[in-house]
């Protein structure tokens, strides 16, 4: 049996889920009021164990995945959010459907397991987005 509790009896810090510091790092950029640094968003976030290099890196990342934008200023870059919580939940799928070479499957399997609630709701946009095609 294991318990939470690491050398000297200390707390070990919760491990994230995959893409949540991804998430709260976005979350403190679309807050910002302008492009920021990286300083900015790291003197933001509630966590006071996160190094600046895991911030520059995270940024890095969403960078990649075109949820932020970068411009030089001075020695540093500035830091801007181009993309929702939502937005990068919708890349991170297609990233999934991307990866399988069988894109129905995935699509009815992931179809197949949504709530009655979720389906109704899937239905609803894909019918407000045939009818906004169509007019």
């Amino acid at each position: 049996m294991t318990d939470s509790k690491g050398p000297l009896d200390e707390p070990r810090s919760r491990r994230r889920g995959q893409g949540e510091l991804e998430a709260h790092v976005l979350s403190v950029l679309q807050s910002a009021p302008a492009p920021v640094t990286a300083a900015w968003v790291h003197e933001r976030l509630d966590d006071t164990t996160l190094a600046y290099t895991t911030v520059v890196t995270i940024l890095t990342r969403l960078l990649a995945k075109n949820a932020v934008t970068r411009k030089r200023a001075g020695r540093s870059f500035e830091w801007q959010a181009t993309s929702s919580h939502a937005g990068l939940a919708a890349r991170r799928m297609h990233r999934v459907l991307d990866a399988d070479e069988d894109r129905a499957a995935v699509l009815a399997s992931f179809v197949t397991s949504l709530s009655p609630d979720d389906e109704q709701l899937l239905r609803d946009l894909l019918n407000q987005t045939a009818e906004n095609s169509e007019g």
